[in-house]
């Protein structure tokens, strides 16, 4: 990295912007290009924790298979010998409901033919074909309630707990669900409106879907980053512990300016959570500042708890539990029955996570005080004994909550954007916080630096897994 001008400097290292530089490297390899990152170590929230023979994950335990982007990235950097996969069709989800577990079916139609709810409630749910969409951006607990009644807000309230550690009072649905908000806006409801996806499909003659897996690796998945940056740094492209002080709009491109010396970039990718991004960008843009200082996040700690084979813990996934349960842990995830290797053999791995938006005050226990609460939660859900093994983990990173003025602050970064070509913003809580929403965004990018803007494509409808 001698050079300090480049075509495409790139702030950030985790999955955003190593998938970046990735992609880029793909479509135009002769780019002069950089990637600075202020940690000793790739992957942003992506880390792998490995002791004493378990394998438990700090950030994301997975990711689903059916996101292309995702899967050339997995074959660009080599991965798909070393994948591990758990199919939906056969690990099922368990939501906690009335102090017990209810294994959930992963298809909506199945799910309105279990008993888990009076036939007045399921009846409600055809409701949703003569409701008029709400105005103005609800809660995620308004819109369910409106659109489909009362009895779905702890089945909504367990998917969005295992995906934002959030709260449907304060999740809007713009944010959340943009996709299924303009079908519903589209159609007048959202049961017509896949009714006609559906048979858009079949006149098109597109082949219908299974349900997708889960994908990690066998090592973890700190895997993939480290995969990304090895290449990154063989090439000298990658530097580590390089935080950047400023950026500044310059005649021909952005200056980066770092404590160790000051580069000029054609075009500039932030690739940094929305928080860290948001106060580069207000002393860059005075004029035009974000609508908001930060966003809201939740924090969620994971105790890892190993049995031996007495410990009978379900098949599958794992179980959410909705707030209405009073639990208190959020779930678990059953990490010896997803993926293999992520216990010693003869033992098993359980994961319960703690926090999140509603009950920040759990994370502030001792370690002994939540292992003893965790062990007397689960033990009254399946028939455990004291664990052999037990660790807690307390990530940094929050996860961005996507709440009132999230669509807003999407707004200001497509003007930002549409001023700027040659600026592009991406990260953890850029238009959603999974993997699969992040390697689209940054194989978009990607694609469009250097080539005449285009705008961004439309929400797709997302499916929904418990």
């Amino acid at each position: 990295m001698k050079s300090s001008k480049y075509d495409i400097g790139i702030i950030g290292a985790g999955i955003s912007g190593l998938s970046v530089a990735t992609f880029v490297r793909a479509l135009q390899p002769s780019a002069r290009l950089v990637v600075l990152e202020q940690a000793a170590e790739p992957g942003g929230a992506i880390a792998t924790f490995n002791q004493s023979g378990y394998l438990a994950e700090w950030g994301p335990h997975g990711f689903l298979d059916n996101c292309g982007e995702s899967r050339e990235l997995i074959r660009l950097a080599g991965l798909e010998a070393e994948v591990a996969t758990a199919p939906l069709a056969r690990f099922v989800r368990y939501v906690c409901i009335g102090g017990r577990l209810v294994c959930i079916p992963q298809k909506p139609l199945a799910i309105l033919r279990q008993p888990l709810m009076p036939w007045t409630a399921k009846l409600r749910v055809l409701g949703d074909l003569w409701r008029r969409p709400l105005p103005g951006e609800p809660t995620v607990a308004q819109w369910v309630a409106h659109r489909f009644g009362l009895a779905l807000l702890p089945f909504a309230d367990a998917v969005f707990t295992g995906t934002y550690a959030g709260d449907i009072e304060r999740l809007t649905i713009d944010a959340v669900m943009p996709g299924v908000r303009e079908l519903e806006r589209a159609h007048g409801s959202v049961i017509r409106g896949l009714f006609g996806r559906m048979r858009a499909a079949k006149r098109e003659g597109r082949e219908k879907k299974g349900l997708p897996a889960m994908i990690s690796f066998k090592e973890g998945m700190a895997v993939l980053p480290r995969r990304l940056a090895a290449e990154l740094r063989a090439a000298g492209i990658l530097a580590y512990n390089t935080p950047v002080q400023s950026i500044a709009r310059q005649e021909d491109g952005w200056a980066v300016t770092t404590e160790q010396r000051q580069l000029s970039c054609r075009h500039l990718v932030l690739a940094l959570p929305v928080n860290s991004c948001l106060p580069l960008m207000a002393a860059a843009l005075p004029a035009t500042p974000p609508p908001m200082a930060a966003m809201p996040e939740a924090r969620i700690l994971s105790v890892l708890l190993g049995f031996d084979h007495h410990a009978k813990i379900p098949f599958g996934f794992g179980y959410l539990a909705p707030e209405q349960e009073q639990r208190f842990a959020l779930g678990a995830l059953f990490s010896s029955h997803m993926f293999p290797g992520r216990a010693p053999a003869g033992c098993q791995l359980l994961e319960a996570l703690v926090g999140g938006r509603r009950h920040p005050e759990r994370l502030d226990l001792t370690d002994q005080e939540l292992i003893e609460a965790v062990c007397a939660d689960l033990g009254r859900l399946m028939a455990l004994p004291r664990p052999s093994y037990a660790a807690v983990l307390r990530p940094r990173a929050g996860i961005p909550q996507l709440e009132a003025g999230y669509t807003g602050l999407l707004r200001w970064r497509g003007e930002i954007q549409a001023a700027h070509p040659d600026l592009h913003l991406c990260g953890f809580g850029w238009k959603g916080i999974g993997i699969n929403d992040m390697v689209k965004e940054a194989r978009r990018i990607a694609g469009a630096i250097g080539t005449p803007a285009t705008p961004e494509a439309g929400a797709t409808v997302k499916g929904v897994y418990f």
